[in-house]
């Protein structure tokens, strides 16, 4: 935008994901004693953005009706249907480290839900206001349409950058937070025995608690898919797509767990589920073992509760299923969208190394005492 003579070569996105890869695992492993500090200035950072970004976009960028933004649909994919090119276009944790987890965890979920829910969602109407042309915004040849967008807005090249850059900081800065989850998420899958590998994997520096292989890891395998790039962006956006998919797939499946041992019964209170009947299982062995399933402190009891789990496990199985389906109703073979063949790959993968090898050891979340 600030170059037009700037040609752009994929090796230098590759160079810059590194880079930003580069600063999370810096602050995942020498300034993990400042990690709580640095995501305290990032949240500041993150609200303070959003205005210096919301701000300057309503009051100088020109407005469309709000009939434009409520009651126009652009259906770009071809779909036969203007709500089939919806459901396509929208399917476009460290809780062990945490004090009083049961607690605190799921408040900063629903936190974190509700004030970028809010600040997303005031974006999304903002932005929409001050769209103005959508096809110059998607053909800008910086290929980021919202820099396209900001120029417009402010006509300001210096005011649009700061914009942009407010962006990629915040890019930056969540990244931090993904080699944090990814990290501790693989670390504590390899404890309980369900990874492969899982002996070096769930190793912990003795000297500074950190999972320093979990951590290099999950750098490494990111900096080796960021390789594809150089090859082909179309196959590097595949693989990215991909956690959409992931995503929703395990989200599905807890929420599916949880609404199934709902309906059944087979979750007590703490102070009953010794004696439920219902709990009360009888191994391979013919002992008799009480399956520990309590509620916590936080939940939603009763119908609701399971009213919310059922509507959650509908979203996600339509999310989930359009995920799969590609942009437009006749892609070529660059466009077409291919995540549901590596995801089978994945599932299938899982089962094979379950049944030889997994189902030996993997006996379930360790609780440590």
């Amino acid at each position: 935008m600030n170059n037009p003579d700037y040609n752009f070569q994929r090796w230098h996105g590759t160079l810059l994901f590194w880079a930003v890869i580069l600063v999370g695992v810096l602050v995942n492993t020498v300034m993990l004693s400042l990690l709580p500090k640095i995501e305290s200035v990032i949240l500041i950072l993150h609200v303070l953005g959003f205005f210096a970004i919301l701000i300057p976009l309503v009051y100088m960028a020109p407005h469309g009706t709000a009939s434009d933004v409520f009651t126009v649909f652009v259906n770009g994919g071809g779909w036969k249907t203007t709500g089939l090119s919806f459901f396509v276009g929208i399917s476009g944790n460290m809780s062990e480290e945490i004090a009083n987890a049961s607690i605190n965890v799921p408040r900063s979920m629903m936190a974190s839900v509700i004030l970028n829910g809010t600040l997303g969602f005031a974006m999304l109407i903002a932005v929409l206001f001050c769209l103005g042309d959508i096809e110059s915004a998607i053909e800008t040849p910086t290929g980021y349409p919202f820099l396209a967008i900001f120029q417009t807005g402010v006509q300001s090249l210096g005011g649009s950058t700061t914009m942009g850059a407010i962006v990629a900081v915040m890019g930056v800065c969540a990244t931090i937070a993904f080699v944090a989850t990814s990290s501790r998420m693989t670390w504590s899958f390899a404890r309980d025995h369900g990874l492969p590998f899982w002996r070096h994997l769930s190793k912990v520096e003795p000297r500074s608690s950190i999972p320093l292989v979990s951590v290099l890891t999950t750098v490494t395998i990111s900096c080796l898919l960021a390789l594809i790039n150089i090859g082909s962006s179309t196959a590097f956006n595949q693989v990215i797509s991909l956690t959409i998919n992931g995503l929703y797939a395990s989200y599905l499946v807890v929420c599916g767990l949880l609404l199934y041992r709902r309906l059944t019964g087979a979750i007590a209170t703490p102070t009953t589920y010794e004696t439920n009947p219902k709990l009360v299982t009888e191994s391979a062995s013919g002992e008799t073992d009480v399956v520990n399933l309590t509620w916590g402190r936080f939940h939603v009891p009763g119908a609701l509760g399971v009213g919310i789990n059922a509507a959650g496990c509908a979203y996600m199985v339509v999310i989930l299923f359009f995920s799969f389906w590609p942009p437009t109703a006749s892609p070529t073979a660059a466009e077409m969208n291919y995540s549901v063949l590596v995801t089978g790959f994945v599932i299938i993968f899982s089962i094979i190394y379950y049944q030889l090898y997994a189902r030996k050891i993997y006996k379930g979340p360790l609780v440590e005492i």
